[in-house]
């Protein structure tokens, strides 16, 4: 037998860290390989880890409620020594020492061993369901990661050729710099270093509680989003009136077919219909070469309130679906969301995202820009209110309206105030005009 230790693996992009939320199994427990092992909550959703041995658990360095990071040793497995994995790139990603704890003798395999690949859960399912071997998967995920998408490509069309390596791009001339200040001259620096917090205590009694998974992931992205973009946000009224009798005169339809049919829904379909109008608005920056990244598909992020915090899935090629579609599809995701069972890679890959606190009662907000994404569109609450509208007679009369504030956010390094505007005005002109609208969808 050799020991195998298993650290924590790089389950899909941006997921640093995990709190332990279940530990399946115990010391001596027998496992094989992709049995799930431990359940983590990280980057906003409850997924399971498996294990990428065959053989025994000989110890278990984790508990229930413990916040570890990826490549942190979770468990230490007992494998035979004829299913021992070589050393490979493979395993680098997924972070599992090669030191066995007894000497095992140095000799040149019969034949390469395959390794266990590195994939969420879900995606190890979806290949199983497609037949797919993830070994022969080329992955296209941080860390070496197998996606959803890289399975559903193998697939269709098979093995993808690997892209040229693109040659780094040929760096100018740095300018002389200009001596601005005399040799010797003081220098006096605005940059402040974040200070101490005070001893609360001094004052009155205080309570104290971790900032756990999602909190903690909301707080560390939007920290990036508003150091990194700078942020503009323009803000309008739009008349609902016209489309709210519409959407009450279909929704209980909608709901036999196991849909909500909310203005969200509505707002998915006006949006793209802009976003295909002004293709800067589905993008992003990327800083180091210079360019604007324009995607060619929609998938809109939907920010949702949870009793556990924010968090954004997404609904994609929002392009090809009908309102009815989208209103189905959107509440089965809402509910898994909420029910902490939606897949890490429903909440990837999002192109643009809408955030509605209307429920809630809310008017005009300045929502933070999901990075990194360049802009992010909100919907306030709707009220009737007074507003003054010319009539055929050329007079103007005040008439009672639905109106409902709407705001958008842009990425001032890649759009402008007057972008904004255009892209506004759009957006409002169809849902003011279901009509309209509807043939907006393409």
């Amino acid at each position: 037998m050799a020991t195998r230790s298993f650290k924590l693996p790089d389950l899909g992009e941006g997921i640093h860290e995990g709190e332990v939320m279940a530990v399946h199994v115990s010391e001596g427990d027998s496992v094989q390989e992709d049995d799930a092992i431990l359940e983590v909550e990280t980057d906003k959703a409850a997924v399971d880890v498996p294990s990428p041995f065959t053989g025994t658990v000989s110890e278990v360095k984790v508990t229930v409620g413990d916040v570890i990071h990826v490549g942190d040793v979770v468990m230490v497995f007992e494998v035979a020594e004829a299913g021992a994995e070589p050393e490979a790139p493979e395993k680098a990603a997924l972070g599992q020492t090669e030191e066995p704890a007894e000497t095992v003798p140095e000799k040149p395999p019969a034949s390469p061993k395959k390794g266990p690949v590195p994939a969420s859960p879900a995606t190890r399912k979806l290949a199983r369901e497609r037949g797919v071997d993830l070994h022969a998967v080329t992955p296209t995920g941080k860390g070496g990661v197998v996606t959803r998408e890289d399975v559903l490509s193998f697939a269709e069309k098979g093995a993808p050729e690997k892209p040229a390596e693109k040659a780094a791009p040929a760096k100018e001339p740095a300018a002389p710099e200009p001596t601005l200040r005399p040799e010797g001259a003081q220098k006096r620096p605005l940059t402040v270093e974040l200070p101490p917090l005070p001893d609360f205590t001094k004052w009155g009694p205080v309570d104290r509680k971790p900032v756990r998974s999602i909190r903690r992931a909301t707080a560390r992205q939007m920290a990036l989003a508003w150091s990194q973009i700078p942020h503009v946000t323009s803000q309008h009224m739009v008349d609902i009136t016209d489309l709210e009798a519409f959407r009450q005169k279909r929704k209980d339809k909608t709901a036999e077919q196991g849909g909500r049919l909310t203005l969200t829904v509505f707002a998915m379909k006006a949006v793209v219909a802009a976003l295909k109008a002004f293709p800067d608005f589905n993008a992003s920056l990327d800083t180091d070469s210079g360019e604007i990244i324009l995607k060619q598909y929609y998938h809109i992020g939907v920010a949702s309130d949870t009793e556990d915090g924010l968090i954004v899935p997404v609904i994609r090629d929002v392009d090809r679906k009908s309102l009815t579609e989208l209103a189905v599809e959107l509440a089965q995701v809402l509910e898994k969301t909420r029910e902490r069972k939606i897949p890490v890679e429903d909440l990837q890959g999002g192109t643009f995202t809408i955030t509605n606190i209307g429920p809630l009662g809310g008017g005009h907000f300045a929502p933070i820009i999901n990075y990194p994404q360049v802009a992010i569109f909100g919907m306030g609450s709707a009220q009737k209110q007074p507003v003054v509208r010319d009539t055929q007679s050329g007079r103007s009369d005040i008439v009672t309206r639905l109106m409902m504030p709407v705001v958008l956010t842009i990425d001032h390094r890649v759009l402008d105030g007057a972008d904004a505007a255009r892209f506004l005005n759009q957006v409002k002109s169809a849902l003011e005009d279901p009509e309209e609208l509807m043939m907006t969808m393409v």
